[in-house]
């Protein structure tokens, strides 16, 4: 395998950066999550806006332009003979000293990682997952944005070490008033009435590039889409539910907190949205 390393393409053994990074030290630095299809990069475009974004958030320069990122992105495909696979994409703070304050961080380091990825077994995209409710809260928007997609994941890494010790693959957070934020790793929807309804960002939930194609694809389907607070008591009684991630994709879900959704299967409109969005994902992105 082949790194991209600020502007190098380095072996996986050779690829690594100061222990004095604010990345490492702090989880001071952004990324994104990419995936490539049939030699596609999905929504790059989306993914680097909202890398800028995140960088502009937390007050991280990034040291080339959107442009050469994404031609790095490609090429880092390509040094890597890939047709298909998941894209790390990462910047950190930078060399600084031991305090927290990053002025002493002259330049942000730029990685790029492309490899397979395999996050569930397709099993559940056909029979659906079963998740819980864990005690772990969603981070609230008043102390970081869910918004920053940053390196520090502690609080949704807590959350799915609460599922994978109960037996469970993922699991609903709530913020701090009790709505559902989002899983520990994805957007969560549910149908109810023939309407579809995601959390809002107020709520805690990430805005996801996979949760934007599903809001459209709701749209082509024309259904009416809410984003509204939900409430456990909702995902329990909703006809439909189902998750969105940039490497999970749509995935079904037929059981919250031992209660089945629905008849326990994945239903109809989930299915709908799981073909649309795999007809979309060789013909919205970028060609390496």
């Amino acid at each position: 395998m082949k790194v991209y390393l600020n502007g190098e393409f380095v072996a996986k053994e050779q690829a690594s950066i100061s222990v004095f990074d604010h990345g490492l030290l702090y989880g001071d630095g952004i990324f994104e999550g990419i995936r490539l299809y049939e030699g596609c990069v999905f929504k790059l475009d989306q993914h680097l806006e909202r890398l800028e974004h995140s960088a502009k958030a937390i007050l991280l320069d990034i040291p080339i332009s959107r442009a050469e990122l994404a031609a790095a992105v490609c090429e880092t495909c390509r040094q890597n003979n890939l047709d298909s696979g998941y894209i790390r994409l990462l910047i950190t703070r930078g060399v600084g000293h031991l305090g927290l304050s990053p002025t002493g961080c002259e330049r942000p380091n730029v990685v790029i990682i492309a490899d397979k990825i395999q996050l569930y077994p397709k099993e559940y995209y056909d029979e659906g997952l079963k998740i819980i409710t864990v005690p772990t809260r969603r981070i609230s928007p008043a102390a970081l944005p869910p918004m920053v997609k940053s390196l520090n994941y502690l609080n949704n890494i807590l959350a799915k070490m609460e599922a994978q010790q109960s037996g469970y693959l993922e699991a609903i957070m709530l913020n701090d008033e009790g709505y559902v934020a989002e899983c520990t790793g994805d957007n969560i929807f549910i149908v109810y009435k023939g309407r579809i309804i995601t959390t809002p960002s107020s709520a805690g939930a990430l805005r996801g590039i996979t949760r934007d194609v599903a809001i459209s694809i709701a749209e082509e389907l024309g259904l009416p889409m809410d984003t509204n607070n939900i409430t456990r008591y909702d995902v329990w009684n909703a006809e439909e539910c189902f998750l969105t991630g940039t490497a999970a994709e749509i995935i079904p879900v037929v059981e919250v907190d031992g209660r089945c959704v629905g008849d326990g299967h994945p239903g109809p409109i989930t299915k709908s949205f799981m073909d649309l969005f795999r007809a979309k994902v060789s013909l919205e992105g970028s060609m390496i």
